[in-house]
């Protein structure tokens, strides 16, 4: 654990009113009582960050790509959408960018930056 988990899990305990053992007791308890939904949200983080890491393939094979258009421009090819191309490539890495700024802020606790 981390000292921002610690001091939210330290922080949670005390808005409970709990200490720190009671309220770790409790989420385990409660966590287990309901394995579907805590198998769900664990899954479903595991499942976002595959998204993204192969979503960074995806970009990473586009860059080749792009390498080989402008080879092919320096031979004297057109290209007659390269712009809107390019556009479209760099809006899906700002996004992808803006995902992966989201999870790393859920993960710890706060607002995306």
């Amino acid at each position: 654990m981390n000292e921002p988990e610690y001091a939210r899990f330290t922080a949670a305990a005390a808005h409970c009113m709990m200490t720190n053992a009671a309220f770790l007791a409790y989420a385990v308890d409660k966590a287990a009582r309901d394995l579907t939904r805590t198998a769900a949200e664990i899954a479903t983080e595991r499942e976002v960050l595959d998204e993204i890491f192969a979503a960074r393939r995806h970009l990473g094979r586009i860059h080749g790509l792009f390498n080989q258009v402008a080879k092919a421009l320096n031979s004297g090819a057109d290209a007659p959408h390269l712009n809107a191309t390019a556009q479209a490539v760099h809006d899906a890495a700002r996004r992808m960018e803006d995902a992966a700024d989201a999870l790393l802020a859920h993960r710890d606790g706060g607002d995306a930056a």
